[in-house]
């Protein structure tokens, strides 16, 4: 990891988009399923993590059923998931509800992982990150697909204290199963 300025412990916000997921037109847009590929990758973004040494101390999920099941798709994937949080201010969320949700995160959780929705979790991103290692951040602002993973470090005390800018972009994957 980066060294960057600021106190407290280095902190790392992990955001995975929900993997693909299907249109079946007799389901409202919170229980679409993920399709054949979104079921694919999705273990495979949890392999990718494991991979990165970057398994969380908790996470936050979208009730929507795509971002349960890559949820738990992705955590099959390592030896002891850590804690989940079913959130339904997650689903359809923009920055301020996503950023109003990680400050809640306990101070004693130093890496935090949250699944989510497009465009909330791009936005997101691009707000917190201050700059970015090699062209990450140009991916970003590119395409955030399905199953993305962007890893985010910064210092703080505290959850709370994560604002806009705050953070260093380490690195953007896109899994594929």
């Amino acid at each position: 990891m980066i060294e960057r300025p600021g106190a407290g412990p280095l902190r790392r916000l992990v955001v995975l988009r929900h993997a693909k997921s299907a249109r079946p037109g007799d389901v409202t847009d919170h229980e679409r399923p993920l399709a054949p590929r979104g079921r694919r990758d999705a273990p495979a973004a949890g392999r990718a993590l494991a991979e990165a040494d970057c398994l969380p101390g908790l996470a936050l999920c979208s009730t929507a059923v795509r971002a349960r099941r890559t949820w738990e798709l992705a955590a099959a994937q390592w030896g002891t998931p850590p804690p989940v949080r079913y959130d339904p201010r997650l689903y359809a969320a923009g920055v301020p509800e996503l950023l109003a949700v990680v400050r809640e995160t306990p101070a004693d959780v130093e890496t935090l992982l949250l699944v989510g929705h497009n465009p909330g979790l791009e936005d997101l991103v691009l707000t917190l990150a201050d700059d970015g290692l090699d062209d990450t951040l140009d991916r970003v602002r590119e395409k955030f697909p399905t199953s993305a993973v962007a890893v985010l470090a910064w210092r703080g005390a505290d959850w709370r204290d994560l604002a806009p800018g705050a953070a260093l972009l380490t690195s953007v994957i896109v899994p594929r199963g």
